[in-house]
């Protein structure tokens, strides 16, 4: 398999020179090192050579980072380059790593390994097995698939899904385990911590030997023996009783527990991964879950984003939910009306609910032809029109928030124009594609963004 492409670019006056021995290393190593572009794709890996923590500097990572899906590596031509804090600004500006130029040291095996395990995640995650259960494109959900990707892939310890009722958590376990590389991996078995009898909890958990409590007419195996060689997944694990806690703690430590009227402990091997849509952190500090159960359990954790923070993800989901529903496979497309409602409205219980909707929609649905207004349910339809302004309340807010600081006419005008500019890039992946969906031409956008390098308030005429 071919090596992926890398961008390479020089910030400072002496980088170009001093960067020939690794370019040429990189290379000799078989990288492919191609010159940036503005047709380059999101997740396209760079590297940038700089011999000072410049200004210059800061600005090219932002912009080539797009808030992470970018990934960049900052690479200092000499050790005088990096200050005390100099690490630790550029990874906040976007830099995926931050290394030193040595002869001393095998630096280009350093970033052929990092791109190697980039380049190896993002295919896994624009494979179809995570497509199809991970729907969506935005922003957001692309650094939750790659966080989910890594955790399955690259780490063996237990997983923590954090979010909301209906961001699709179980979704995440179960890909998790499908991901997982284990050989002679058995099942996944799922517990509703959140559906147990708090009474009947330990039995469900840890099984239970005959006449262990009142009803044990048999003996009985819990979820940790079953799970054995598998993949154990604690849902609302914010549910478990206060009292199994220190048990459930043993036995993810040192892998063995007793059932319920036992004295004989057991053996258990499996990985798990719990969710909640608790404040777990909180909850520890409030003493409601036991901190050393909380460490052990976030040995990696993913936060899933609410719908609200993936908007644009919201036409593909109902898209695809439409594909699922229809009896001949077909996938009737969404007339713009009912795409501009479905952007437009909110939605409590996140994808469950978008789902749901969508059942409601396909219910009414009859015949060829795109879906319309009409197959809306009744009580689903906004009370007045929805108005085809975009400004709604959020922009409202967002103004009077920056008014409220302080800012000027000047600096909301010179910073929504950018912020514009960022998110057209972003979706549509190139310079061209985004200087079209914002009516200007790409010589604009080329002339702003070169003007915005050499001043540090650009507001280039567009």
């Amino acid at each position: 398999m071919p090596r992926p492409a890398v961008w390479h670019q020089f910030v400072g006056t002496a980088s170009g020179v001093a960067a020939k021995p690794l370019l040429d290393a990189l290379s000799h190593a078989g990288m492919r090192l191609v010159a940036p572009s503005d047709d380059m794709p999101a997740h396209a890996t760079g590297l940038i050579f700089f011999d000072t923590d410049s200004p210059a500097l800061h600005e090219r990572l932002r912009e080539v980072s797009r808030g992470g899906l970018g990934r960049v590596i900052a690479i200092a031509v000499d050790q005088a380059a990096i200050g005390r804090d100099t690490s630790w600004r550029l990874v906040r500006e976007g830099a995926s790593d931050l290394l030193v130029w040595s002869q001393e040291r095998n630096t280009a095996a350093e970033i052929v390994a990092r791109v190697a395990r980039w380049d190896e995640v993002d295919r896994c995650v624009e494979s179809p097995m995570v497509r199809d259960n991970l729907v969506g494109t935005g922003h957001a959900w692309t650094l939750v698939a790659r966080r989910l990707v890594e955790a399955a892939r690259f780490a063996d310890g237990p997983v923590l899904i954090l979010g909301e009722t209906g961001t699709g958590k179980e979704l995440a376990a179960r890909l998790i385990h499908a991901l997982d590389t284990r050989q002679n991996k058995r099942g996944l078995i799922v517990v509703d911590c959140g559906a147990i009898a708090p009474e009947l909890s330990g039995s469900e958990l840890f099984g239970h030997v005959r006449g262990a409590f009142t009803g044990a007419v048999d003996a009985r195996e819990g979820a940790f023996a079953i799970a054995d060689g598998g993949t154990l997944f604690l849902d609302e694990i914010g549910e478990l009783p206060l009292r199994l806690q220190p048990e459930l703690l043993r036995a993810v430590q040192e892998r063995t527990y007793k059932r319920l009227g036992s004295n004989v402990w057991r053996e258990t091997s499996f990985r798990l991964v719990s969710a909640t849509n608790r404040d777990l952190p909180r909850e520890v500090e409030e003493g409601k879950f036991r901190s050393d159960l909380y460490y052990r359990l976030a040995s990696v954790v993913v936060r899933l984003p609410p719908l609200r923070e993936r908007a644009e993800d919201i036409v593909p989901l109902a898209q695809h939910f439409v594909g699922q529903m229809t009896r001949d496979g077909s996938t009737p497309p969404l007339d713009d009306t009912v795409r501009e409602y479905l952007c437009r409205r909110s939605y409590p219980g996140n994808v469950r609910d978008l789902r749901q909707l969508v059942s409601r929609i396909m219910q009414r649905h009859v015949g060829p032809g795109p879906i319309t207004v009409g197959d809306i349910p009744p009580d689903e339809r906004p009370d007045v029109a929805l108005p085809g302004d975009w400004r709604d309340e959020t922009f409202e807010r967002a103004v009077r928030r920056a008014v409220a600081q302080g800012a000027g006419m000047k600096e909301i005008s010179h910073a929504a124009t950018e912020l514009a500019i960022e998110i057209a890039v972003e979706v549509e992946g190139n310079l061209q594609s985004a200087a079209r969906r914002l009516g200007v031409t790409d010589r604009a956008l080329q002339m702003r963004r070169a003007a915005k390098r050499q001043s540090p308030d650009p507001l280039a005429e567009l």
